[in-house]
């Protein structure tokens, strides 16, 4: 897997593979992703497969408030590139590729940029049942959200970085996608015995 900063180049993929992974009245629609690229590109990671396909995305603004609030979603000015926190509004990969480790991935990239940049940390909301993915992450389930978005129940999730925080649990992901293919394969064979 290939994996950069979204490009508007980028858009109509990210708009396929958000339509497919969200609920209608959960989906970011093509308005909002391109005001997405066009205002936090460096906030928004892909991963491509190997015929530039995308199967995963991952990605929100940065901003100085704690916690992830509804008004954040159609809002893009809410981005503050010195922030304290990265929000996150999408976790989603190809309906024909989940289950293979690629969101991982993309989503130990991205905390690792978060953490090297300084930030507090990593906010974001999610269903019931992706909770035990993010804890994986070391995140901690806040309990329910004041969000309604899409008129679901969300849970928030924030990881908090400090002293206290280890990456013994992640894989160093490299700018070389030669190397992360190796690296998948490695995890993905070791994960099905």
């Amino acid at each position: 897997m290939f994996i950069r900063k979204a490009k508007m180049e980028d858009l109509d993929q990210i708009t396929a593979l958000e339509a497919v992974c969200f609920l209608p009245t959960e989906a970011a629609d093509r308005e909002r992703l391109k005001g997405r690229v066009e205002n936090f590109p460096e906030c928004l990671w892909v991963g491509f497969d190997d015929y530039m396909r995308l199967i995963c995305f991952v990605g929100g603004p940065v901003t100085k408030e704690a916690d992830l609030t509804d008004d954040m979603y159609g809002d893009p000015s809410y981005h503050d590139p010195q922030g304290d926190w990265q929000m996150i509004f999408t976790v989603c990969t190809a309906p024909d590729e989940q289950g293979k480790g690629y969101a991982s991935i993309v989503m130990q990239r991205m905390i690792r940029e978060n953490k090297a940049l300084g930030r507090k940390g990593i906010v974001l909301t999610c269903k019931k049942e992706k909770i035990h993915f993010y804890e994986k992450f070391g995140f901690m389930n806040e309990g329910i959200s004041e969000s309604v978005h899409g008129g679901a129940v969300w849970y928030q999730m924030r990881l908090t970085f400090d002293e206290e925080y280890h990456y013994e649990h992640m894989f160093d992901i490299s700018d070389n996608p030669y190397e992360n293919k190796q690296m998948f394969e490695e995890a993905f064979w070791g994960s099905q015995c």
